[in-house]
């Protein structure tokens, strides 16, 4: 994914993937601060992670059960925040279980910003109805704004690509500014694809894909504690 000054390139809608954006007001009042991510049933997901983080250590968890949706916020990372900040990021993935019919565990959870302070989980739960309401397939530019934290300009990427006479389309997104080094190069990146993959070899390629790109990268040597790189394919295209 470019990580230029420029602005975003165009961001192809994914069937079978929404994306839909709301304020907690976590460290701002007013700014875009929670985005969901909604795949459609049947999709595969996977992931690679840093080992740190309540939020990274749920998401692991709940990875194994068929997760349909992922709950991101900014402004604060819930690191180093011990069985209250565990607590936290599971609250947050119930209540949005709770509204969307579905299990906890099909919720991930993504938390990035201020490392040491436990999460304001009230907030983001208050803020969840509105990221429900806001859910839509071209979302992906305002979502990209919506997961910055010191980044100065949001990044993103997509392509089409022809495979077996289909049209199939890959879009992504990432933040990420201080803390890079491998693993991960201080990041959360969401990529999503309307091919229809198995979630084994899914893992495989994000892994790959990872190995070839996030984890070359190093600025300042700091492995960030909140890392992870999402591969969601929706199965949409025939």
């Amino acid at each position: 994914m470019p990580v230029g000054l420029g602005p975003l390139p165009v961001l192809h809608p994914v069937p079978g993937f929404r994306l839909g954006i709301a304020s907690a007001g976590i460290k701002r009042a007013g700014r875009k601060d929670v985005v969901i991510m909604e795949a459609a049933e049947g999709a595969s997901i996977a992931g690679v992670f840093t080992t740190n983080a309540s939020p990274v250590t749920l998401t692991r968890k709940h990875l194994s059960s068929a997760p349909r949706y992922l709950l991101v916020n900014t402004g604060n990372a819930n690191a180093g925040t011990g069985k209250p900040g565990m607590q936290a990021a599971l609250s947050t993935c119930e209540a949005l279980a709770d509204l969307c019919g579905v299990n906890s565990q099909q919720v991930l959870p993504f938390s990035t910003g201020v490392i040491g302070e436990l999460l304001p989980a009230a907030k983001v739960i208050e803020a969840i109805p509105a990221a429900l309401a806001d859910l839509a397939e071209d979302n992906w530019a305002v979502a990209a704004e919506g997961i910055m934290t010191t980044d100065t300009q949001p990044k993103g990427s997509s392509r089409q690509i022809m495979l077996a006479g289909q049209t199939i389309t890959i879009t992504g997104i990432s933040k990420g500014a201080g803390m890079i080094r491998p693993n991960m190069a201080t990041m959360l990146g969401y990529v999503a694809t309307d091919a229809k993959v198995a979630q084994p070899l899914l893992q495989q390629i994000v892994k790959a894909a990872a190995d070839l790109s996030f984890n070359r990268i190093t600025i300042d040597g700091d492995t960030s504690t909140n890392d992870s790189c999402m591969l969601i394919a929706t199965g949409q295209a025939e």
